[in-house]
């Protein structure tokens, strides 16, 4: 005595595949410790080993180039 019992098939919900538009820009926009490594490298170490009084006046030009790197791949420090 055997019966089947038939099942409905339940088939798992697909969401649309159509892309969001915040999820793209993030996707290819990297990281900010990722990018101008070499700027901020020089960044630090001007700040860290300068001898004037003021640090931040005497690295301006670097500070102002690591900035414009930054800006770059658009981010805003």
């Amino acid at each position: 005595m055997s019966s089947s019992i038939s099942m409905p098939s339940i088939s798992p919900k697909v969401e649309s595949a159509a892309p969001v538009a915040g999820a793209d820009t993030a996707a290819s926009k990297p990281k900010p410790c990722c990018v101008c490594k070499d700027e901020k490298a020089q960044r630090d170490d001007c700040m860290l080993f300068s001898k004037s009084d003021d640090p931040t006046s005497d690295c301006k030009p670097i500070i102002d180039q690591y900035k414009t790197c930054m800006a770059g791949f658009g981010f805003k420090i």
